[in-house]
């Protein structure tokens, strides 16, 4: 049973997810940052995250966001090739092209 000033997490991030099927990706981003307060390491919060900045084309967020999910789950074929997609954008397709070989490696699907 969650106190008053807690937050249900699981219900947040569904929320979140309604968000950004909605074409409203800051909202979700918002819901999430307290979401990964609370639980730092959730993988599925920061994929949802990085989906929302990149959405909402804030870029550096979304790669820091694809960077930790990477870190806590390298062989994410998704994403590292979100993190590869993300860093194009950016211009920076030597950084990409690593990502893209692993995701490749991994059996990610192509874009």
């Amino acid at each position: 049973m969650t106190t008053p000033h807690e937050i249900d997490l699981h219900s947040e991030y569904l929320r979140a997810d309604l968000f950004l099927a909605m074409g409203q990706p800051t909202e979700a981003a918002k819901i999430l940052t307290a979401v990964l307060t609370a639980e730092p390491e959730n993988q599925a919060a920061l994929e949802l995250l990085a989906r929302s900045y990149f959405g909402s084309a804030q870029l550096n967020r979304a790669e820091e966001a694809l960077t930790r999910l990477v870190q806590l789950a390298p062989a994410n074929a998704w994403a590292r090739r979100a993190l590869a997609r993300t860093l194009e954008r950016q211009s920076r397709a030597a950084d990409a092209a690593v990502h893209h070989r692993v995701a490749d490696a991994l059996g990610a699907p192509a874009v």
